[in-house]
């Protein structure tokens, strides 16, 4: 069994989700958030910052730390269990370009109701659900975009 750890970011712009289509040669299909492996000497908020940018083009800072979510699969040689941490991040634009050589092949920012049902992975709608309610109690108090909470 091999441990392996990711960091990803729910980038939201004006009350607006980004999500990212990949397609893997018709095998794989599926809306996602941006996340990615941690490389060697980086931290958490580093490679969900670097993740969020390579996958999507976009530019965004990080609010606050959502939590984890964790789940496994299985390759040929081994399983592999996975530990993704998120982060609510706060976009500049609605610009977005997806990463072709990671095999996304659209993206673009989606209303809450439309994110959800669009997102692949259960684990994933139950992130989105925990980073809009922090991002809806931090715009509630007007404390969304005046600063970081991390």
């Amino acid at each position: 069994m091999i441990e392996a750890t990711s960091c990803g970011g729910v980038v939201i712009f004006r009350g607006k989700i980004l999500l990212l289509y990949k397609n893997i040669r018709n095998k794989y299909e599926g809306w996602v958030l941006p996340k990615g492996t941690v490389e060697e000497g980086e931290d958490f908020k580093e490679t969900a910052l670097r993740e969020v940018s390579e996958e999507s083009g976009a530019k965004a800072v990080i609010m606050k730390y959502i939590g984890d979510s964790s789940y496994s699969f299985t390759v040929p040689e081994d399983t592999i269990n996975k530990t993704v941490h998120w982060y609510l991040m706060m976009s500049d634009s609605y610009y977005s370009k997806p990463q072709r050589e990671e095999f996304f092949v659209d993206s673009g920012y989606y209303k809450y109701h439309e994110a959800y049902h669009l997102l692949k992975f259960p684990n994933e709608k139950q992130i989105l659900e925990q980073a809009f309610s922090q991002y809806l109690d931090l715009k509630h108090n007007n404390l969304w975009g005046s600063k970081k909470y991390y």
